[in-house]
């Protein structure tokens, strides 16, 4: 059997509860050897400055710490200019090239995989594993399997868990709690950094 291994990126500006519920279920659900976390470096779909790499480094790993087999990995961060996942699957795929590529995204992102660089070499190299429910709006339609791209995608079952990392960003900035949203070390790293409080 080839080594099955999740690959979960994201800004992580916090990591919430609802990332680390998706780790978890990536990883029970897909039968992973390993479920890597990659921060994104610059991110070139993001409108606004990312926080400091380092802090949302230090906050994945605080968030995925207790997540079994999974690994945060900072290769995105350490990348010079824009980082795309295709770089990333091809540096796996070089890696590991008899391994199984599993590619963990949230629902809108799937639908906007078409607009990804290369995203017809994405389904090639990895497998979609596509989580439904995972919508920041809870109103929002069903997952609408069409707009992915051709390729094999296979789906992670989860509660839907409308939190957001703007939703807590907003929070912070006016001194509301946030215990609820993130792991107890991540809301303990934002209070001792002063992350997300107006300047």
């Amino acid at each position: 059997m080839s080594r099955r291994i999740g690959i979960f990126g994201g800004a992580f500006d916090p990591p919430h509860l609802a990332h680390v519920a998706l780790a978890q279920a990536a990883v029970a659900q897909l039968g992973l050897d390993e479920l890597r976390v990659f921060p994104t470096g610059q991110a070139w779909h993001k409108a606004r400055a990312l926080s400091d790499a380092a802090h949302r480094l230090a906050m994945a790993r605080l968030a995925f710490s207790g997540v079994p087999r999974a690994v945060v990995d900072d290769r995105e961060l350490r990348r010079s200019g824009p980082t795309y996942t295709i770089d990333t699957l091809r540096e796996l795929h070089a890696a590991s090239p008899d391994a199984t590529l599993l590619l963990v995204v949230g629902a809108d992102q799937a639908e906007a995989l078409q607009s990804w660089r290369e995203s017809g070499e994405i389904v090639r190299l990895a497998t979609i594993a596509v989580a439904a429910r995972a919508r920041p709006d809870p109103d929002a339609p069903p997952f609408d399997a069409s707009l992915l791209p051709g390729g094999h995608w296979t789906s992670v079952e989860l509660p839907s868990m409308p939190v957001s990392a703007t939703q807590i960003r907003a929070l912070v900035a006016a001194g509301q709690g946030i215990g609820h949203l993130v792991p107890p070390g991540v809301a303990s790293y934002i209070a001792r950094n002063h992350l997300y409080v107006p300047t």
